[in-house]
């Protein structure tokens, strides 16, 4: 284990977040708001800490797998930690538990709030309305950051990290195969970052000119294409009555649901690579299906054909299938069977290559071919059968791999309903938190819905919903091999 080299990288990393708490820190002084201090005080702490550290061990080594999976896990870590810093010393969140749960939904885009109205925090009565605008910007920002990856934003801009980058490239970007666009992983990594900054800023702009104050509009810009889900108000999305509003948000909610690969092919003039790629119909084909069921539902139940129906219905399906958790409607009031397709997608999440949370598409095909495969085997015993998804044949390696994956994900989301069941939760409740803290939903069911928050959750429930926040963003496997005991040998 390269000790020095792991320390140098996370060290870059925590000065690089202390910089970058100057901007929030600036919007404070600009709005005279007292949150100013907070901000500078968290800056100064990772810069005292992050700078002495990196310039010590700057003569660093190549890293290995091992060290990719420690630094990815950390770097999370570490970002989750001081990303808490302005939320406790300026005394929004007072409890360390709070701002830690906030600041770790925050970076690995769940979405999930500790703040909202009704609100049991009484310094804050109109929830997250009361906010000042620094701690607003920072909530969106550090969501922002966190949707394409700290690891890979890290090796976009620093050249100093280049050296092993393959390693930390594998460990943290999302999905069962990391695809390189470019033969460097540094240069990969900038194109990734091209392509999602400039997919942000066409957003900022289109919400700007359709209405949303400019403010919001770059806050919800930031909490859209790392389908994080941040909002600047209690009501989410709902709060702008504003058709266009709703219908730009869900188009970038999709893009940010699709395989980043495939905007970088169609920005470079190969628009049909969209209407090539299986995963991709598969994704658009299940969006427009659970759409189209849950309206029918609705309609069945209110004896009446609505725009906002139909618009309600749009929006939640592709917000909870890329794992965005923007709201428009308490969908709890929706029909049962409209509520359990909603359930069923947090599994499902975003294309494998998005900043998109859950199991991903390209996963979920792969089990239901797998399956369908040993059925075929039963009458075919030593038949060789491939699976393929569009042109490309999967290895027996990425078969395992997935299949490992999908018990780990169905084991852990058992497990974490269980123990929440057993801190007097209603089964409905904790079930919707365990999916979506897994899958870095935000909103989930019962006490956890749209329109509620998790103040009032446990100690130890925030601790352990923190801790499958990472999971999931990390992909499982990235955070559990440290619990193995052959990793440490």
């Amino acid at each position: 284990m390269n000790t020095k080299t792991i320390i140098n990288i996370l060290a870059a990393l925590l000065s690089l977040l202390g910089l970058t708490m100057l901007i929030p820190a600036g919007i404070s002084w600009e709005y005279g708001e007292h949150d100013m201090i907070a901000f500078l005080q968290s800056s100064a702490i990772s810069l005292i800490i992050g700078v002495p550290l990196w310039v010590v061990s700057r003569k660093s080594h190549s890293l290995t797998n091992k060290d990719g999976f420690i630094i990815v896990t950390f770097g999370w870590v570490l970002t989750a930690i001081a990303g808490a810093l302005p939320f406790y010393l300026s005394d929004v969140l007072p409890t360390i538990t709070d701002a830690f749960f906030e600041s770790m939904s925050g970076v690995t885009t769940t979405g999930a709030t500790i703040i909202g109205n009704p609100t049991t925090l009484p310094h804050l009565p109109n929830g997250i309305e009361s906010l000042p605008k620094g701690i607003l910007f920072w909530r969106s920002f550090i969501q922002w950051i966190g949707g394409m990856g700290i690891i890979v934003f890290t090796i976009a801009i620093l050249p100093l990290l280049g050296v092993g980058g393959v390693q930390l490239f594998k460990a943290e970007v999302p999905g069962p195969v990391a695809d390189k666009i470019r033969p460097r992983v540094r240069e990969t990594a900038k194109v990734l970052w091209i392509v999602y900054v400039g997919i942000t800023f066409a957003e900022f702009l289109a919400l700007g000119l359709a209405g949303m104050p400019w403010f919001d509009a770059i806050c919800h810009a930031f909490t859209t294409m790392p389908t994080g889900g941040f909002s600047t108000k209690n009501a989410s999305i709902a709060y702008y009555d504003s058709s266009t509003i709703h219908y730009i948000i869900v188009f970038f909610m999709f893009l940010a649901g699709v395989n980043f690969t495939l905007h970088f092919r169609a920005l470079s003039g190969n628009v049909k690579s969209y209407f090539r790629d299986k995963e991709f119909l598969t994704f658009l084909s299940i969006a427009v299906f659970v759409t189209f069921a849950i309206f029918l539902s609705m309609v069945a139940k209110a004896g009446e054909w609505t725009h906002i129906g139909f618009r309600d219905s749009l929006f939640q399906t592709v917000s909870i299938l890329t794992t965005t958790g923007f709201g428009t409607a308490d969908y709890e009031l929706w029909a049962f069977f409209a509520q359990f397709l909603l359930l069923v997608l947090m599994f499902i999440g975003g294309m494998g290559g998005s900043t998109g949370g859950g199991m991903k598409i390209v996963r979920v095909m792969l089990i239901v071919k797998y399956t369908a495969l040993e059925t075929r085997r039963m009458l075919h015993a030593r038949a060789i059968i491939p699976i393929r998804i569009g042109h490309r044949y999967i290895s027996g390696d990425v078969i395992r791999n997935t299949v490992g994956f999908f018990l780990f994900y169905i084991f852990i989301f058992g497990f974490t309903t269980l123990i929440l069941a057993s801190m007097n939760l209603d089964l409905e409740s904790a079930i919707g938190a365990s999916a979506s803290a897994l899958g870095n939903i935000g909103p989930a069911l019962g006490e956890f819905g749209p329109t509620d928050n998790y103040a009032l959750l446990p100690t130890l429930g925030k601790w352990l919903l923190s801790f499958c926040m990472l999971l999931g963003r990390l992909e499982i496997f990235t955070v559990m091999v440290l619990f193995s005991r052959t990793f440490w040998k």
